[in-house]
């Protein structure tokens, strides 16, 4: 839904080489179909460039200060990473999906309230989006009832017959999701 938005990798499903790798893709993927996409976008780049219809309006700080506690940063970025391995990682449960979600949510509302109080940095920008990330990913684990390549669900140990592709559209300010599951070939 975005012009000139390009997938390329894992993220792009494509089949090409089947899911059971833990890390990387084919050079294929990583090499051939990146230059494919760099020569693409930079014939698109003058007509995106002109045409754009995203209106963002400038960062306004307001009464922003500067966070004197890093500490509260590094924290949330350690319980991300914990909480997706532990939770999230390679063998799931819906328990342990559903502690995750919960867990995500409440790190993601206090990292938003820091990033309405402090002033912005990098890192906290990093942060609130890799928050917003892990929901998705924790979301879309819930919705997938099955088993597939490397992720095996502990309360859906088979794999379905058909892949789907799932769409999230955040509906509001909370953790409300529109999902449109695309059913995919048989598999």
């Amino acid at each position: 839904s975005l012009p000139g938005l390009l997938v390329l990798g894992e993220t792009a499903c494509t089949g090409l080489h089947g899911g059971n790798r833990l890390a990387s893709n084919s050079l294929l993927e990583a090499v051939v179909f990146a230059d494919s996409a760099a020569k693409y976008c930079s014939l698109l780049w003058p007509e995106l460039k002109e045409e754009s219809s995203l209106n963002v309006d400038k960062w306004m700080s307001g009464d922003a200060r500067k966070l004197s506690e890093e500490i509260i940063i590094n924290h949330n970025w350690d319980s991300i990473r914990r909480a997706m391995w532990n939770y999230v990682g390679i063998v799931r449960s819906m328990e342990r999906l559903t502690l995750a979600k919960k867990r995500m949510e409440f790190i993601y509302l206090e990292i938003d309230q820091h990033y309405r109080e402090y002033i912005v940095t990098p890192n906290m920008v990093e942060l609130r989006n890799i928050s917003l990330v892990a929901l998705l990913i924790i979301q879309s684990a819930m919705n997938r009832k099955e088993s597939r390549g490397l992720h095996y669900m502990i309360d859906y140990p088979d794999k379905s017959g058909t892949l789907t592709q799932t769409v999230f559209r955040k509906k509001n300010a909370t953790f409300s999701w529109e999902i449109e599951m695309l059913e995919g070939e048989k598999q």
